[in-house]
């Protein structure tokens, strides 16, 4: 087995090298979340060692030692943070000309050949689902044999190996919290409207839903909804439970848990055996019977993607959903107690001035507890980013999805909606929707009942203001 070190590399301060993969920006407020992608491959890996430098604050000089004591490094790489992942590995080959360096995630799977020849440093790159790609690099395969694999050759030839098909059996992987054990200090990830310390992991990958910007079931997962079974599930659990007794809540971060139905009620009661609290990714359109089977066995937030208030831009988004279905979803969910995160768009196609406006009112109308504005973005291997390139609205020929700062861009404009507006209207969004006197009076006393959340809130209304300053510089 060669000595491997799985890397997801320093970049912009504060960005989030694994849903930055997704969302492409730094956050709002500070937050990281795990690097599950990283850690499956790592469980697979006997010996292997996983860094994840941005939550833990290193450095390349901090990483280097480790890297380049290995044989084999394995970088996570994506859309935003390719350049700063490319110059990673073109200096540690200048300091170790016989170290492997090969990539995964969505950037390299829909883009092979063009990742392979912006540097001679990549030796591979892993596409689709690459978990046992990697495993079998690390046990000296020949590379011509692996499947799912993109590489070059001594003399300088890329290769494309047949395809890897995609896993059935879910519980053949191993649990990744062991890997999280191991080699990360969870303390330092955190997110807004999560309790502290937390865990994510997956329960299943893949989302039958065709929203056409969302990127990793267009890009990895499949619109198939492939799970673990509840027993493998809750043995991961009861094992995570025991080994980090300070975590106060467990996320699980499937694309969409409540995809199936009988399947998380089922969860959720043996979740609530364990006694735990945990929240999910869902959909706004669980039935409320369901919604109370969750919040009985200690569901205490969703993550729900609204994404827009107006009915014909879901409809162009394929999200399959109705405003109303969506509305009584949330109020469902607010008289069973159930904490909700609500995550919106802007600029998707069929945006206005007028559906921005609409979208506002929408989310002060059925009031989540925190909110997430996310600029359009078109990532490679997407329906949007073909879309986008069809019809002229990429603002320039290489769209960029962060600033220099690591802000989010506004990569789309419309004949009559200029990327400006749009990147504009991500502000005015935020400031009336937090600073409604209802809304403020619910954070004040949310801090008052408790110390720890003062002091929380605080740390993340400074952040937050930071992040308004850094737009304007952006902008």
């Amino acid at each position: 087995m060669m000595r491997t070190l799985f890397l997801q590399a320093p970049s912009f301060d504060g960005f989030d090298g694994g849903a930055g993969a997704r969302y492409q920006m730094r956050r709002e407020v500070r937050s990281f979340w795990y690097p599950t992608w990283l850690a499956q491959p790592a469980a697979l890996v006997e010996g292997s060692k996983l860094i994840d430098a941005p939550p833990h604050r290193l450095t390349f000089e901090d990483v280097a030692p480790e890297a380049l004591d290995r044989d084999l490094v394995v970088l996570h790489t994506s859309t935003p943070s390719f350049a700063s992942d490319v110059r990673t590995v073109e200096t540690l080959k200048t300091r170790k000309p016989s170290l492997k360096i090969g990539m995964i995630g969505a950037k390299v799977a829909v883009e092979p050949e063009a990742s392979l020849k912006a540097s001679t440093g990549i030796d591979f790159v892993a596409r689709n689902e690459f978990d046992f790609t990697i495993k079998e690099i690390a046990e000296g395969r020949d590379l011509a044999a692996v499947a799912g694999l993109s590489w070059r050759k001594a003399d300088g030839t890329i290769v494309h190996n047949k395809d890897r098909a995609i896993i059935e059996t879910m519980d053949d992987l191993p649990f990744v919290t062991p890997v999280y054990k191991r080699d990360l200090v969870i303390e330092n990830y955190f997110g807004g409207y999560l309790k502290h310390p937390y865990i994510s992991f997956y329960t299943g990958r893949g989302c039958k839903s065709r929203c056409t910007f969302c990127l990793w079931p267009q890009t990895i997962g499949g619109h198939r909804y492939r799970t673990r079974s509840v027993g493998h599930v809750i043995e991961e659990l009861s094992w995570a439970q025991k080994a980090f007794p300070q975590v106060k809540e467990f996320f699980f971060d499937d694309d969409t848990l409540t995809d199936n139905l009988p399947r998380v009620e089922a969860l959720a009661r043996e979740i609530g055996k364990l006694g735990i609290v945990w929240s999910c990714n869902a959909k706004a359109n669980v039935p409320r019977a369901t919604l109370k089977v969750m919040k009985d066995n200690g569901l205490r937030l969703l993550l729900v993607g609204y994404e827009s208030g107006n009915q014909q831009i879901l409809h162009n988004i394929k999200k399959g959903m109705r405003v109303d279905v969506a509305k009584r979803f949330t109020k469902d969910c607010h008289a069973l107690g159930i904490v909700i995160h609500g995550t919106f768009i802007l600029g998707l196609p069929g945006e206005t001035k007028e559906t921005i406006e609409e979208t506002i009112r929408f989310a002060a109308e059925i009031n989540p507890h925190t909110i997430q504005i996310s600029l359009a973005a078109p990532y490679p291997g997407t329906f949007l980013y073909n879309q986008a390139l069809a019809n002229g609205w990429f603002t320039d020929e290489t769209p960029q999805l962060l600033s220099g700062l690591g802000t989010q861009t506004a990569a789309i404009s419309y004949p009559h909606l200029s990327h400006t507006e749009i990147f504009q209207s991500v502000e005015d969004f935020y400031r009336r929707f937090y600073f409604r006197t209802p809304k403020i009076a619910s954070i004040v006393s949310e801090m008052v009942r408790s110390p720890e959340m003062m002091k929380r809130r605080l740390r993340e209304g400074i952040e937050f203001f930071r992040f308004l300053r850094d737009r304007e510089v952006a902008l």
